[in-house]
């Protein structure tokens, strides 16, 4: 049986499934996070930060990105063998919906300041420091606010946003594990002031400008039910065929 609590969060769900993203088409002209390809051998873990206390940004600085090497390589068709998955979220009360207004994604619903984790072990590919989202402004990369996203050792691309802070040591190029702390949730960006984690899967399709792909294009939903059940479902093939059927254009 739903808790009162989690009925209540889905109750405000509705409201915040269209915030996450509308059918516009002009991005904003601002500075936006790009993908760009980390190195992988520069890669380090950052220390654990106990206490969770955010990277303050030096002055001006919105989004970081790792140095580019080569374009991403083709995701392989399976993931490869020992890799874990766990659920984004960490915490006692949290639920989500199956589908997404306008585009495949997740909205992923929890208390303000709960734990948001690795999907999988892999490499931040980018991350957003400073929320530029502008009320009402036409639907583009700014929408996620404060962000995180990585490119799993699977080769798929997990993407986070609205999020309260970004963990200390959490920036592109560093090497994470699963389970290992990004941020909190929050509601920066167009988030429509309900605290959730808008949850993204996709391939890592361009260097730069690939804001509509990176929001998610497969439904995250089957995926999500395994890992919170401990199981290890893996997106490799779904994300694989999307790319191949979609040629990266979302």
């Amino acid at each position: 049986m739903l808790s009162l609590r989690t009925l209540s969060v889905l109750t405000v769900a509705a409201f915040s499934l269209a915030a996450c993203g509308s059918p516009g088409d002009a991005p904003t002209t601002t500075s936006a996070p790009q993908f760009l390809e980390p190195s992988r051998t520069a890669s380090a873990v950052p220390t654990p930060d106990p206490a969770g206390t955010p990277e303050k940004a030096p002055a001006g600085t919105v989004t970081s990105s790792a140095t580019p090497k080569k374009t991403p390589s083709k995701a392989p068709a399976t993931a490869p063998a020992g890799l874990k998955y766990t659920f984004p979220v960490k915490a006692s009360n949290v639920a989500f919906h199956p589908t997404h207004s306008k585009y495949p994604a997740t909205d992923i619903f929890a208390d303000c300041g709960e734990t948001v984790v690795a999907t999988t072990s892999g490499v931040v590919l980018e991350v957003s420091r400073k929320d530029q989202y502008v009320k009402g402004a036409p639907d583009g990369p700014l929408n996620g606010g404060l962000s995180v996203s990585i490119l799993g050792d699977d080769g798929v691309r997990y993407y986070g946003s609205h999020l309260s802070k970004i963990q200390t040591g959490i920036k592109a190029g560093v090497r994470v594990k699963t389970g290992q702390q990004l941020g909190k949730v929050g509601h920066t960006g167009n988030a429509n002031n309900v605290c959730h984690l808008h949850y993204g899967i996709s391939p890592p399709c361009a260097k730069t400008g690939d804001w509509k792909v990176r929001r998610g294009v497969v439904w995250p939903a089957t995926f999500l039910k395994s890992w919170r059940a401990k199981g290890n479902k893996s997106p490799v093939a779904t994300v694989a065929k999307w790319k191949k059927s979609h040629n990266c254009k979302a």
